[in-house]
């Protein structure tokens, strides 16, 4: 195996979990996970989480720093997280007519995740 392949492996373990640890985190806050790793044709949604009427679509990033984790969620990833949140709706109509929020679980080595709801909001053009 490659050097690069197994650094891809290694990142995607630690990604794996460090969802796992954000999944559990919102279960504490009284979260009721969906999905997890949820994949569509059009993009991906790394946990799917309802709790009351919010339906939280979930990127969870895991950085050494905080500030890191916040910049990595670029627009372009923002829009893909937006067409696969409308792929879901469309499999699962009941859930969409719930008040729809797009949050981030930041886990930072050493630190509680910390949990940003309503972290961002699509684009409305």
């Amino acid at each position: 195996m490659s050097r690069g392949a197994v650094q891809r492996r290694r990142d995607w373990r630690r990604g794996r979990w460090g969802e796992g640890l954000a999944a559990w985190w919102l279960r504490l806050k009284g979260y009721r996970i969906l999905a997890r790793d949820l994949r569509t044709p059009v993009g991906e949604i790394d946990i799917v989480a309802r709790r009351g009427r919010v339906l939280a679509l979930v990127e969870v990033k895991l950085r050494p720093r905080a500030a890191a984790a916040l910049e990595a969620i670029s627009p372009r990833q923002q829009q893909r997280i937006v067409r696969a949140a409308g792929a879901f709706l469309q499999r699962h109509r009941k859930l969409a007519e719930l008040d729809l929020r797009f949050d981030t679980v930041v886990i930072v080595p050493g630190r509680w995740p910390r949990h940003l709801p309503d972290a961002w909001r699509p684009n409305a053009g």
